[in-house]
C-alpha cells in the first residue's frame, strides 16, 4: 500500500465534451454515505465541495417526495463526480431489495464517472461493507484514501477535486477516450500551504455580509492592501464568522491563512505563543517567540486572524511587533474595541440589514432583508417545517427589528421557533427586552440587546437547564459530557444530564460536536461570558472549580494507559480537545498549593507531550510549579528535573550536565517509582550518547538498567521504546546489522500492541541502519512518514523526509536528494526547530556531496525544495521516485 494514496484517481471519462457552462451551472458532486454515523464528515465534505465552487448533491439539501432509490438514481444521473464516505455501517436494506442504498449508489454510478472513495479509520466494518470496500480496492476506476477526522477528510476532498479539475481542463485530453490513471501524490496543489486548511469550518453560511466581504477583500489584497485590519463590534455581532469567511475568500492572495483563537488567553504574554502554536512554530527555550516566528515565516505571505482580542487589548503593541518582524504578514483582528496602534484600519461590523417597512413591505421585500434571511435559515434548521408566509412575515420582520439585526440575538430567537410562534415570540420579546436592555446602562446598546437576548433564551429554559447553564460557566473551553457530570455532582437537576444538555443545544446556548467518538460541547463567546458571570456569583463557585480541576487530574490518570497501543490516536485527540480546561485546572490547583497533584498529572500524560512535540510546554508547567513558592515532594522535583533536562537535550548548543539526572533517578528510586527511574536513566543515557565526546559505553549501561526497571508486563510501550534506544546506541557503536535486528524486533512488538508511535520511531531507526549497511530502503522512511502524519508529530515529518533525502543521495539521485533536503530545511524553519539536535541525520552524506563536483547541481535542487509549500513537498516526498518536482511560486 502506498503510504499516502491508496489506489489511483481516474482522470478520464466520457470523450463527449460538454459545452461551456454559465455561472449558475456548477459541476455537481454526488456524496454517498450512511446518514447517521457520518454526519460531521458529510458537513465537512459539503463545505470542501462548496469551497471549490462546486455543487454538492446530498439528500439533506432538498425535499424528498420520491422513493429513495428513484431519488438517488436521478441525483446520480445529474452528477459529474462521485464521492463515497465509508466507515463502519453498511446501511439499511429496504424491503424487497438485496443491497443497501450505500452499495446501490456505488453500483449505479457510471463507470466513466470519477469516483473518490474515503475510508474512515480505524473501523471494524460490517461484513457487507468490508466486502464492498475490498471490491472498490480492486476497481481501477476509483481512488480510495484513508482519513481519521472530518478536517482531514475536507482537506483530502478539496485537494483531489482540485487535481481532478486541473486534469480535465487540460485541452490535450479533450479527445481522449481511454481512461488515464494519475497518482494525486505527484501533482502539486499550488505554491501555497493551502491557505484555507488553517481556518475553522464554519457550521453555517455567512448571510447578509456580501458588501462587507467585498470591502474586506479589497482591503486585504487590493491595490493598496492594509496590513492591520480590526473588525470592531459587540459580542454576537458576527465578527468571527465574518473574519473566517473573509480569510477564506482571500486565501488565494496568501501562502497561508491562520486562525488564532484568543478567547481563553487572559494574559497578554500569551498572544505570541498562541500565534506560534497555530503556525506550527514549536516552543523552546532557545530563542524568544517573536524571533522564532520571524525565522520560521521569513519570506512567507501570511494572513493571521487574531480572534477575540478585547480581553488582552493592552497587548496590542505585540501586534505591531509581529507586523514589524513578519514583513510579509497581514493581521486581521476581531475585537470589541480598537487596538489604537499605528497602521490600524478599523472596520465597524454593523448589524444585519432590516426590512425597510415591516408594516407594508411585500413578502419578497421582507424575505430579502439580511436579518430576515438569517432568521429564516436558523429557524428552518430548528424546524424544517417552518417557512415564511404572508401571515407571519410582519411578525418576523418586527422580531428582527426588536433585536436590532444582531446575528447572535436573531439566532437565539430563531432557535425557539419549535415552541413559540412568531406572534408569541414577538409578544415575549416586546415584554422582556425593554427591561433587560436597561439593566446595565454602562453597556453599549447593541451589547445590551445581545445580553438581553441571551438572558431571554435562558429564561425560556426549564429550571434544571437554567441551573446547569450557570454551572457550565466553570468551563473555559470545549468540554465533554463526562466533564459536565463531574462538575454537576449530585445536584437534583443533574438526574438527566444528557437530556438537559440537549435542551441547551436546542436553545442554541450550546453547540455539540464529536472528537474521537466523544461528545463535546461549546459556547459562543458572549454566551460563555454570561455563564461565567453567573457562575462567579454562586456561593459554591470555589468548590466547583476544585471539582472541575480534579476531573482533569482524573482524566490524566485515565488517559495514561490509553496513550499506549490501539487507543493512542483517539486519546491524543481527546487530550488535545480538553487542553483549555486542562490549563485552567492546573492554574487553579497551583493557586491553591496543590502542586504535587499537578506534577503527577503532567507526568502521567508524558506520551501526549512527546507525541505532539509539546515537551517544552510540560517543562513550562514544571517551571511554574518550581516558582510557586510551595514545597515539592522529592518525586515532583524528579519529574521537573527530567522534563527540564530532556527539553534542554534537544538543543544543539546545550552541553548536558548529567548530575541533575542522576539526582532525579535517585529521587524516583527513593519514591519507589520504577518507571520514573527508568525514564531518568534513559534521558541520562541520551545525554551521554549525544555529548561532544560521546560515552556510548556509559549510555548502554544506563539504558540496560532502565530496561530492567520497566518490563514488558509493566509498560509494553516504554519497554519497547527503551529497547529501541538500545538499538540506537548499538548503531552509534558501528554495528548496524545488530541494531537493525533490534529495530525489527521492536517494530514487531509495536505492531502486536498497536502502538503507532513506537512503530514510527523504529521505522526511521531501521532506515538509518539500512543506510549504514549500504542498503538504502526508502520504504522504511515512507512508512515512518505515514505514521507521523497520522499522529500529528511534526518532528517526525522532518526526520522522515531527511531519511528519504539520504536514501536518494546514496542511490545516486542527487536532484531528488537535494530537493528533499531542502524540504527538511523548509520544515525545520517553519516549525522553529532549526537548532534541533537529532541522532542519525543526512549530515555526513551531504558533506560528501558538497565536497564533490556535483555540489552546484545539488545546492540548486536544495533551493528548489526550500521554496516548496509544505503540501507540495509532502506530495513530492511520497510520490514515486523519478517524478518531476513541482514548480514553486
Amino acid at each position: 500500500m502506498h503510504p499516502v494514496v491508496e489506489g489511483a484517481v481516474l482522470m478520464g471519462g466520457s470523450a463527449e465534451a460538454r459545452g461551456i457552462r454559465t455561472p449558475d451551472q456548477r459541476l455537481r458532486v454526488f456524496v454517498s454515505s450512511t446518514l447517521q454515523e457520518l454526519q460531521p464528515e458529510r458537513r465537512a465534505a459539503r463545505a470542501a465541495i462548496e469551497r471549490m465552487h462546486l455543487a454538492p448533491v446530498m439528500f439533506e439539501l432538498g425535499a424528498r417526495p420520491h422513493p429513495p432509490r428513484e431519488l438517488y438514481r436521478a441525483y446520480l444521473d445529474q452528477s459529474e463526480v462521485f464521492v463515497g464516505l465509508y466507515w463502519q455501517e453498511y446501511g439499511w436494506i429496504a424491503p424487497d431489495e438485496e443491497s443497501s442504498g450505500l452499495e446501490d449508489e456505488y453500483r449505479l454510478a457510471p463507470r466513466d464517472m470519477p469516483k473518490l472513495i474515503y475510508l474512515k479509520q480505524p473501523a471494524e466494518r460490517e461484513e457487507r461493507l468490508a466486502q464492498l470496500v475490498e471490491e472498490i480496492r480492486d476497481d481501477d476506476s476509483t481512488s480510495y484514501k484513508s482519513f481519521e477526522t472530518a478536517e482531514e477528510l475536507a482537506e483530502l476532498i478539496e485537494g483531489d477535486l482540485a487535481i481532478l479539475l486541473a486534469e480535465r481542463f487540460d485541452a490535450s485530453r479533450a479527445a481522449a477516450a481511454d481512461d488515464h490513471v494519475v497518482d494525486p501524490a505527484t501533482v502539486d496543489s499550488g505554491p501555497s500551504d493551502d491557505a484555507a486548511d488553517h481556518l475553522p469550518v464554519s457550521p453555517d453560511e455567512v448571510l447578509g455580509r456580501e458588501t462587507d466581504l467585498m470591502t474586506l477583500h479589497e482591503w486585504l489584497g487590493g491595490d493598496e492592501p492594509r496590513r492591520l485590519v480590526t473588525l470592531v463590534g459587540p459580542g454576537g455581532i458576527g465578527k468571527t464568522r465574518l473574519a473566517i469567511e473573509a480569510g477564506r475568500q482571500a486565501r488565494d492572495r496568501f501562502d497561508r491563512v491562520t486562525f488564532v483563537p484568543l478567547q481563553n488567553v487572559r494574559d497578554g504574554a500569551g498572544v505570541l505563543p498562541a500565534v506560534a502554536r497555530e503556525l506550527g512554530v514549536r516552543d523552546n527555550d532557545a530563542a524568544p517567540t517573536l524571533e522564532r516566528l520571524a525565522v520560521a515565516r521569513r519570506g512567507r505571505r501570511d494572513l493571521i486572524v487574531l480572534d477575540n482580542f478585547e480581553q488582552i487589548v493592552a497587548a496590542a503593541p505585540q501586534v505591531t511587533a509581529l507586523l514589524t518582524e513578519l514583513q510579509g504578514a497581514t493581521v486581521l483582528v476581531t475585537s470589541r474595541s480598537r487596538l489604537r496602534i499605528h497602521g490600524e484600519q478599523v472596520f465597524d461590523v454593523e448589524p444585519l440589514g432590516l426590512p425597510e417597512d415591516p408594516e407594508s413591505g411585500t413578502l419578497d421585500e421582507i424575505a430579502t432583508a439580511p436579518a430576515v434571511r438569517l432568521f429564516l435559515d436558523r429557524a428552518h434548521a430548528a424546524d424544517a417545517r417552518f417557512d415564511l408566509t404572508a401571515e407571519n412575515a410582519q411578525d418576523i420582520a418586527r422580531i428582527c427589528d426588536a433585536l436590532d439585526g444582531v446575528p447572535l440575538a436573531i439566532e437565539l430567537a430563531a432557535a425557539c421557533i419549535r415552541v413559540l410562534t412568531p406572534t408569541v415570540m414577538l409578544e415575549k420579546l416586546n415584554h422582556v427586552l425593554p427591561i433587560l436592555t436597561t439593566s446595565d446602562r454602562d453597556m453599549p446598546e447593541r451589547q445590551r440587546t445581545i445580553r438581553a437576548t441571551v438572558e431571554w433564551s435562558i429564561d425560556l429554559l426549564g429550571p434544571f437547564a437554567r441551573a446547569l447553564f450557570v454551572r457550565l460557566g466553570v468551563f473555559v473551553g470545549d468540554f465533554s459530557l463526562e466533564a459536565a457530570e463531574a462538575v454537576a455532582g449530585d445536584e437534583p437537576w443533574a438526574v438527566d444530564l444528557p437530556g438537559t444538555l440537549l435542551e441547551l443545544v436546542d436553545g442554541s446556548l450550546l453547540r455539540q460536536h464529536d472528537v474521537a467518538g466523544v461528545s463535546f460541547f461549546s459556547m459562543l463567546v458572549p454566551v460563555r461570558e454570561l455563564a461565567a458571570l453567573r457562575f462567579g456569583r454562586e456561593p459554591d463557585a470555589d468548590a466547583v472549580r476544585t471539582a472541575h480541576a480534579m476531573y482533569y487530574v482524573r482524566l490524566a490518570a485515565e488517559a495514561e494507559p490509553l496513550l499506549r497501543g490501539f487507543t493512542q490516536q483517539a486519546t491524543i485527540e481527546r487530550l488535545q480537545a480538553e487542553r483549555d480546561n486542562v490549563r485552567a485546572a492546573y492554574r487553579h490547583l497551583i493557586a491553591v498549593g496543590e502542586v504535587d497533584i499537578v506534577a503527577d498529572a503532567i507526568w502521567r500524560v508524558l506520551l501526549y507531550w512527546w507525541i505532539r512535540n509539546q515537551l517544552p510546554v510540560a517543562k513550562a508547567w514544571m517551571d511554574r510549579l518550581l516558582d510557586a513558592g510551595v514545597p515539592l515532594t522529592d518525586r515532583s522535583r524528579a519529574i521537573a528535573i527530567t522534563f527540564s533536562s530532556w527539553v534542554a537535550l534537544a538543543h544543539r548548543s546545550t552541553e548536558m550536565d548529567g548530575r541533575p539526572l542522576h539526582e532525579a533517578a535517585d529521587l524516583f528510586r527513593a519514591a519507589g517509582d520504577r518507571f520514573g527511574e527508568g525514564a531518568a536513566l534513559t534521558v541520562q543515557g541520551m545525554a551521554c550518547a549525544m555529548a561532544a565526546t560521546p560515552d556510548l559505553v556509559g549510555a548502554e549501561e544506563l539504558q540496560r538498567k532502565a530496561l530492567e526497571l520497566v518490563g514488558p508486563d509493566e509498560d509494553a510501550t516504554f519497554n519497547a521504546l527503551f529497547r529501541g534506544q538500545l538499538g540506537s546506541i548499538t548503531l552509534m557503536q558501528g554495528d548496524p546489522a545488530r541494531a537493525l535486528e533490534t529495530f525489527h524486533q521492536v517494530i514487531g512488538i509495536a505492531e502486536r500492541i498497536g502502538d503507532r508511535f513506537v512503530e514510527m520511531i523504529e521505522y526511521t531507526n531501521a532506515g538509518w541502519a539500512k543506510i549504514a549497511m549500504g542498503e538504502p530502503t526508502p520504504a522504511l522512511f515512507a512508512r515512518h512518514l505515514e505514521l507521523t502524519l497520522q499522529l500529528g508529530n511534526e518532528e517526525g515529518v522532518v526526520d522522515a523526509v531527511d531519511g528519504l533525502a539520504a536514501c536518494a543521495i546514496v542511490m545516486g539521485d542527487l536532484e531528488r536528494g537535494g530537493i528533499l533536503l531542502g524540504v527538511t530545511d523548509m520544515l525545520r524553519t517553519r516549525t522553529g526547530s532549526v537548532d534541533q539536535r537529532t541522532y542519525a541525520t543526512s549530515g555526513p552524506i551531504v558533506e560528501r556531496v558538497l565536497a564533490s563536483e556535483y555540489a552546484g547541481v545539488f545546492e540548486a535542487a536544495r533551493d528548489h525544495g526550500r521554496a516548496m509549500s509544505r503540501r507540495a513537498a509532502l506530495r513530492y516526498a511520497t510520490g514515486p521516485v523519478g517524478a518531476e518536482a513541482p514548480v514553486t511560486a
